[in-house]
């Protein structure tokens, strides 16, 4: 362990067993808030940096199917005080010390004030009206079970709020999660062959997983350090596309993905497809299937795949996955 964190070898190794106890640990935390009425009125507001802005995407898509308003926010893109606001702010932070997100929560009114950490006590949980903890995971600096458990949260938070009911499903999520992390480990190093060279990495996903997209580019860029960008399908048609050659893709989604795949793949570009359809793998185009699911837990098991290509990539270029090239002062408060 190094300044707290976990290697990434140890923290992917640990995942779905710690995912395993905490996902009911989690759900019960969302009962009590939602019992103790918490997580009620207009809807939420999910304020976060880095990863944790990129795993509220399939909370706010669940609560927007419920016909419910939320958004998600960069919390570094606000001028403070945050204007004035009926919606609760939830402030994500796995490390409960993001020096954005805290400096957003305090200049609004206190009852408005929620938080999901990793770390409790910590000066986010500490002035957030309540707080749904994720029990202190172990996590690698690079975050791993940290994310798809925040991603867990979240999107059971947006199951649950204003009277909604947590889906049954998560139960069986394990069971999903170590079948993916099967196929991974047996094709990881394969997969990854396909973004060793190449000069940069698009990722794109179908609304609901933007966050995967997100959080995949990031990882890339931590871990392998190659240039990535994750964006949304609809986003990545609108010309970010045109710049594809010498450049690898990442594909996320279903049918509108799949025929992005298969026209990227058709132009002679390396491709990966994660998706639920049954999609036959052909030259330029490698397709990893994933059980239909809700978007967060769908969400967590594109993570999952994210961090393996990420590391597998890292290991084939000759990278040590947990060695970052520059560290910051004023991202964390102490």
């Amino acid at each position: 362990m190094v300044d707290g964190y976990i290697s990434l070898a140890e923290a992917r190794a640990s995942q779905a067993t710690l995912l395993e106890g905490a996902i009911p640990a989690i759900a019960a935390e969302v009962r009590r808030a939602q019992t103790a009425g918490t997580l009620s009125g207009p809807g939420p507001i999910f304020l976060g940096i880095g990863a944790s802005y990129a795993a509220a995407a399939a909370a706010v898509w669940v609560l927007r199917t419920r016909g419910v308003h939320s958004w998600r926010l960069n919390a570094g893109e606000h001028p403070l005080p945050f204007p004035a606001t009926e919606h609760a702010i939830i402030g994500v932070s796995q490390s409960g010390r993001s020096s954005e997100t805290l400096a957003v929560l305090g200049s609004i009114e206190p009852r408005l004030r929620l938080a999901v950490v990793n770390v409790a006590p910590s000066p986010i949980a500490d002035t957030a009206q309540a707080t749904i903890s994720l029990g202190r995971l172990p996590d690698s600096y690079a975050s791993t079970t940290g994310y798809t458990a925040t991603v867990a949260a979240l999107g059971m938070i947006a199951e649950a709020w204003d009277g909604g009911t947590i889906d049954a499903s998560w139960a069986a999520l394990p069971t999903a999660f170590r079948s993916v992390e099967a196929e991974m480990l047996r094709r990881g190093r394969t997969l990854a062959g396909l973004f060793r060279n190449a000069a940069g990495v698009d990722y794109a996903a179908a609304a609901p997983s933007a966050g995967s997209a997100e959080v995949g580019a990031l990882l890339l860029r931590e871990v392998a350090r190659i240039p990535a960008t994750g964006l949304s399908t609809r986003q990545y048609l609108h010309g970010a596309m045109e710049s594809a050659g010498g450049t690898a893709h990442v594909l996320m989604g279903d049918e509108r993905e799949a025929s992005v795949a298969h026209t990227l793949a058709r132009a002679g570009h390396q491709t990966l497809l994660v998706t639920a359809l049954d999609v036959a793998e052909e030259p330029h185009l490698s397709v990893v299937r994933l059980p239909a699911l809700s978007p967060a837990q769908r969400a967590i098991l594109e993570a999952l795949v994210m961090q393996s290509i990420a590391v597998e990539t890292a290991l084939l270029r000759g990278l040590d996955p947990d060695a970052f090239v520059f560290f910051h002062t004023d991202t964390k408060v102490a």
